[in-house]
């Protein structure tokens, strides 16, 4: 069965210091509902700008962004807010509020959800806090819940992360280089939560990674920016050593993660 069109990146561009900086290039790709889109580049290749232009945290300076067909770029601060619901968002440094508790960070996940001023004053509702508790139980962490969180691992808060994403209960998950300050095996483990969410929930996933080897593991399609262009879009079993030489170098040299 054909899969629906689900996000559409046309012409995208973003120049940061009057001009100087070009992070993203005439960028054109679409991604499906359903996908599990894996963008890879050296460092500074435009991987992160591309996803905080996507949720807008990031003001692209010209192309557009189309999700389900709306057409997201220019959407007013209140709309905006409403669409950026549907995206989750897993961040490299986590972005935990490290003196409150594993719960109050997942709840806000929810602020999206409630109304201004309870999410003010940090009041969430027992449904709230029911689905907070079955997102923690689901990456391992309910027993966790009332410890604060900067007591936690590298690996544990990103599943913390993972965690207040879901409570968006979103439709796409933008992922950024969320296993860069781990160690291999804690690597492995947090991209099988991702897997778990795209193959079991249906959600689209589009992450950024430095590693070939979790890219094919875990994407079934690949792109690669170099300079800020698309310079790869195919199958993860299509970058053979000379595609990893154009993407990354001709000194580079592919480095395995298990």
């Amino acid at each position: 069965m054909e899969r629906t069109v689900h996000l559409v990146i046309d012409r995208l561009t973003k120049v940061y210091e009057r001009g100087q900086v070009v992070a993203l290039r005439d960028l054109s790709f679409s991604v499906k509902k359903g996908e599990f889109l894996v963008v890879i580049g050296l460092s500074g290749s435009g991987k992160s700008t591309l996803l905080r232009c996507i949720n807008r945290l990031i003001e692209p300076t010209a192309g557009s962004i189309r999700l389900d067909g709306v057409e997201i770029t220019k959407l007013p601060t209140a709309r905006m807010r409403r669409v950026r619901r549907g995206m989750g968002m897993i961040f490299q440094h986590f972005n935990l509020v490290k003196r409150s508790t594993v719960l109050t960070n997942v709840l806000t996940g929810r602020l999206g959800y409630t109304p201004g001023w309870r999410s003010m004053l940090g009041w969430f509702s027992k449904e709230d806090h029911a689905l907070a508790m079955r997102n923690l139980e689901r990456v391992g962490l309910e027993e966790k819940a009332y410890v604060r969180a900067d007591e936690l691992s590298g690996g544990q808060q990103q599943r913390v992360g993972i965690a207040r994403a879901l409570m968006q209960q979103p439709k796409l998950l933008l992922v950024d280089e969320p296993v860069s300050a781990l160690d291999p095996a804690t690597s492995n483990s947090i991209m099988q939560y991702f897997e778990e969410v795209n193959q079991q929930d249906g959600v689209t996933v589009l992450t950024s990674l430095h590693f070939l080897s979790l890219a094919r593991r875990y994407g079934t399609r690949i792109i690669a920016l170099k300079d800020g262009e698309l310079v790869f879009d195919g199958l993860p079993n299509e970058i053979d050593n000379a595609r990893f030489k154009e993407i990354y170098g001709e000194d580079a040299e592919e480095v395995e993660v298990r």
